[in-house]
């Protein structure tokens, strides 16, 4: 074994060490059921309200620049959605029905909306207004942010960059190797663990987001002509490798392969 393949493998090693195997989310009609690795140094509570924190820092920011929206339309079509998607949260994971949630909206023409950890939800005018999205739309958008929440993917994150630098450091000090051969390990983590991963965290958020506006009454297929709304403004995107989201197009043939799975629970909720 060389020295670089001892190194990967004790980078392996160093990720699993104080790490504990948990589903965050219990069963889902599409079937996202992939164990987790979490450091337990990391709990979700302290996660949770540091976020909560840098939260409410960014809505000062914004309301100091007079960007924070709370009267328009948009503004309120958010919260009626949210609150929608929001009480359906706890069937995934019933500690959910505890968090603060909130639902912002800033005066900003980015195409971007996020939920972070513990249900703190920001979108940003310009993802509604360029892409002039329909509530079902708004709904694929927001399902997908909570269902990051939901998984805990940042705590995720944060538990395998720790790991990562600790086999950095054990390459160093354990290894005796140079750091030219760290690069390539570096190298070699970055696109053959932590990218794909990603990518499975991005893909998870999609379906479990559908099943979350479905089970609100939101038709899923918002989700189909959201992507291809994005796909149309994101040309010269990265390769699909290289990149921490899937393609646009393996996204929306994701998405259209397990509509189906979810439909009756659209249909169900609009008889409610």
């Amino acid at each position: 074994m060389t020295t670089l393949h001892k190194g990967l493998a004790l980078a392996g090693a160093l990720l699993l060490t104080g790490c504990q195997a948990i589903n965050t989310t219990g069963s889902s009609a599409v079937g996202v059921d992939r164990k987790q690795y979490m450091f337990s140094m990391l709990s979700t509570d302290e996660v949770n309200q540091s976020y909560a924190q840098m939260y409410q820092e960014t809505l000062q920011q914004a309301q100091a620049k007079g960007k924070l929206d709370t009267r328009s339309n948009n503004a309120k079509r958010l919260q009626v959605i949210g609150q929608r998607l929001i009480s359906q949260a706890g069937y995934f994971r019933p500690d959910a029905r505890q968090w603060d949630w909130q639902v912002s909206l800033i005066d900003s023409p980015e195409l971007n909306a996020n939920c972070g950890p513990g249900g703190k939800i920001i979108f940003y005018s310009g993802i509604i207004t360029k892409l002039k999205l329909t509530d079902d739309e708004i709904a694929a958008v927001m399902g997908h942010e909570i269902a990051h929440a939901l998984r805990e993917h940042s705590r995720e994150a944060m538990s395998k960059a720790y790991g990562i630098e600790m086999a950095k450091l054990g390459l160093g000090a354990v290894l005796g190797v140079s750091q030219e051969t760290i690069g390539l390990a570096d190298t070699a983590v970055q696109y053959g663990m932590t990218l794909p991963n990603s990518r499975s965290a991005e893909t998870e958020a999609d379906l479990l987001g559908i099943e979350l506006a479905a089970r609100a009454g939101y038709n899923p297929n918002g989700a189909v002509s959201l992507w291809r709304k994005m796909e149309q403004v994101s040309q010269g995107a990265p390769a699909e490798f290289m990149s921490t989201h899937p393609s646009s197009s393996t996204r929306i043939a994701t998405l259209e392969a397990n509509i189906p799975k979810v439909m009756p629970l659209y249909e169900q909720a609009r008889k409610r």
